[in-house]
């Protein structure tokens, strides 16, 4: 049965997600549904009295009824940051009578290649055909060792799919910057951010994300909305939530951003930042571990504002982790923290 649940993956980065510039390029057919919709956040929705003049509306990739021709539709994507895939999901979310029944996907690293060059590249298959279950989505662990750009979803011999998930390891490419321009500005040549998901920072984990998950903390740009960030629910217990996340690679802060945009009325009363050096560290030895150095002390949040710590930074030394404190709840739009990294 169709639903808007979604299982993740947590620890492991969404290559393909339209949030960090995945987007579909080109496919054989997309009649009934734009192949665009596949990089789209969530599993879609449902809309029983929407059509077109092309039939059913529906929030996917869906190909007309294949007569004759090519045994199968395919469609090419890149990847909004490269990496290596660990597992994937084939999503037919809402498609019940006019799934795809197999499926298979295909991959290349070609960063800088056109869509001519990529329809004439050597494809590595990294899913063989497999079967689809309506409505559902469909995992499946796809290790890689190679880093991967693009993908290329085949299946047979149409139909419809909802979303499509790279989950996997973002290989980091240290020379990107992207941020706000009120940041920009401050940010020293030779500092970059270490906890941006497109340098390979992770949310592992976290008190609570009721209202929005982990990630949105650490996605590049700005949040279109206030469900762009991360929120919990109303605190009705003692104490605070927190969230760690693992930096993109072991370094010294110099600049921190905390950032409270469209959090009006249910900012944090005040924040904090921990760090820790524990390479390799598990995600519960990290959690109960006593070793955390404060490096912005409890300090005051405004709504709808964003602050900068440079000179308020206590020194921890390069640290590998960090621990973002929130009193007593509240929501962040984003965090960012820009450092040295450690060659």
């Amino acid at each position: 049965m169709s639903n808007t649940s979604e299982t993740v993956f947590t620890g492991l980065v969404d290559l393909l997600a339209q949030q960090l510039g995945g987007r579909a390029l080109a496919c054989s057919d997309d009649f009934f549904a734009e192949m665009g919709n596949l990089v789209k956040p969530g599993r879609g929705v449902f809309l029983p009295d929407e059509y077109t003049d092309r039939g059913k509306w529906m929030d996917g990739w869906e190909s007309r009824r294949r007569r004759g021709g090519a045994d199968h539709d395919w469609c090419i994507l890149k990847l909004g940051v490269p990496g290596k895939v660990r597992a994937l999901d084939i999503d037919t979310n809402h498609f019940l009578g006019n799934h795809p029944p197999y499926a298979a996907l295909d991959a290349v690293f070609a960063p800088d290649a056109s869509l001519e060059d990529l329809q004439n590249a050597e494809w590595n298959e990294i899913l063989p055909q497999s079967p689809l279950k309506p409505g559902s989505q469909n995992i499946f662990v796809a290790p890689s060792d190679e880093p991967i750009s693009h993908v290329r979803l085949r299946i047979f011999p149409d139909g419809g799919v909802a979303r499509l998930r790279v989950w996997g390891d973002v290989v980091t490419d240290w020379k990107l910057t992207e941020d706000r321009e009120d940041t920009i500005v401050m940010v020293q040549p030779n500092e970059v951010d270490l906890v941006s998901l497109r340098n390979g920072g992770r949310a592992l984990a976290c008190s609570d994300m009721f209202f929005s998950p982990m990630e949105n903390l650490i996605l590049p740009g700005s949040a279109a909305n206030m469900g762009g960030g991360w929120e919990t629910r109303r605190k009705r217990t003692p104490g605070h939530d927190w969230m760690i996340l693992q930096l993109g690679a072991r370094g010294t802060l110099t600049m921190a951003v905390l950032d409270t945009q469209y959090f009006k009325g249910n900012f944090p009363e005040s924040a904090s930042l921990e760090g820790i050096d524990a390479p390799g560290a598990r995600i519960t030895d990290l959690i109960n571990s006593e070793d955390w150095v404060e490096i912005i002390p409890r300090t005051k949040m405004e709504s709808h504002k964003r602050f900068h710590f440079r000179d308020e930074l206590k020194s921890a030394g390069p640290i590998t982790h960090v621990r973002v404190n929130t009193f007593p709840d509240g929501g962040l739009s984003r965090m960012r923290l820009y450092g040295i990294r450690e060659e």
